[in-house]
């Protein structure tokens, strides 16, 4: 069982990402008796981390970033911004690519432009209204639950949307990533659509910044073998490069 700090901080993790939790929900995740997650959610607010409501509670200022199209994650933006230039060097004219939510991705994104019929489907809002306006991009939004700190769209009806379509390629995020529990994930409603995109996609492309390895997040979407190319940033440590490689893992490394 996780000890108290280590709960909060994944309850924290969940709010960063859904914006939301419910005192029951988060009872049966972790194990743990319904007022021992009140007791944690109290803990939370104290500390300014979130605002308790009835049955649950909500991230503070939740929806503040949502008027400005901003992902709230802006964390080692230097990184992803390298990752994002060396991601965009691999989409070609013609093909159709599949965006994951992201701060990444989004920087992935902002660099895309010049291209002739390049069709994008993604799931996050923000990166809808950056490719929106350019006539060289064939855009596709999937639909589902909208959660205001990613900008994102998830859950079933997310995930039903790529049923009987094809991608050259998927650039996907993740939240945590080692050789032990492969690629994680703050929030369980976001593995079904993970799922749907690398399903229907050639090539998987993991675009992750050096922080994210060694970390392991909630819910585990599966092994590394899921991916096919991970682009992260020269930070990353000379050991987690090998061993990535040492698992047929080809390893891009962005320079900052």
């Amino acid at each position: 069982m996780l000890l108290a700090a280590q709960r909060r901080e994944k309850i924290v993790a969940m709010l960063r990402e859904d914006g939301h939790v419910k005192v029951n929900n988060l009872s049966k995740l972790f194990n743990v008796t319904e007022v021992t997650i009140r007791q944690d959610l109290e803990k939370l607010e104290e500390e300014g981390s979130c605002q308790r409501v009835h049955g649950g509670a909500i991230l503070n200022n939740a929806g503040a970033n949502v008027g400005e199209f901003l992902v709230l994650n802006q964390d080692n933006l230097a990184a992803k911004m390298a990752i994002a230039r060396e991601a965009v060097k691999r989409i070609k004219d013609g093909e159709t690519i599949i965006l994951d939510s992201g701060s990444t991705t989004t920087e992935i994104a902002r660099l895309i432009s010049g291209y002739s019929n390049l069709t994008v489907i993604t799931n996050a809002i923000n990166i809808a209204m950056i490719l929106g306006k350019d006539p060289g991009i064939n855009l596709n939004v999937t639909g589902g639950e909208f959660k205001s700190p990613t900008l994102s769209l998830t859950g079933p009806k997310a995930a039903e949307y790529f049923k009987g379509l094809h991608a050259d390629k998927v650039f996907l995020a993740t939240a945590g990533i080692n050789v032990a529990n492969g690629l994680t994930y703050p929030s369980m409603s976001d593995l079904v659509v993970k799922k749907a995109m690398i399903d229907v996609s050639d090539r998987v492309y993991l675009v992750a910044d050096s922080t994210k390895v060694g970390k392991s997040s909630f819910a585990t979407l599966g092994k590394l073998s899921m991916v096919d190319t991970i682009i992260t940033d020269s930070n990353i440590s000379k050991d987690d490069e090998a061993l990535f490689r040492s698992y047929d893992l080809k390893c891009i490394i962005a320079q900052l």
